[in-house]
């Protein structure tokens, strides 16, 4: 696992000593923010597909999405955040039979 420098800042910061929530707190938060809005579909697979996703919608860098993630293509990683849909679906509308 990778060590932090000591100055960093957890996005799930612990109230008590300073440090983080274990991987496990953060997906108990995350579904429990979920079930008070009424979206039982929202999970810590949510938050990194999401991260892909806007990473991708600002810099269309797959190469290092694609490293970030540890996919071994980077059609892989783009059917991963949903651009292969995405785009099926926006050339379909695109289409005029008239």
């Amino acid at each position: 696992m990778e060590t932090l420098p000591k100055d960093a800042v957890h996005l799930f910061a612990s109230r008590r000593g300073g440090g983080h929530f274990t991987t496990t707190q953060v997906y108990r938060s995350i579904a429990k923010a979920g079930d008070m809005i009424g979206n039982d579909s929202i999970g810590t697979h949510t938050m990194r597909k999401t991260f892909g996703y806007t990473y991708y919608q600002a810099t269309k860098d797959v190469a290092t999405l694609m490293e970030i993630f540890n996919h071994s293509s980077q059609k892989m990683t783009l059917r991963y955040i949903g651009i292969t849909e995405e785009s099926i679906e926006n050339s379909i509308r695109n289409i005029s039979f008239y």
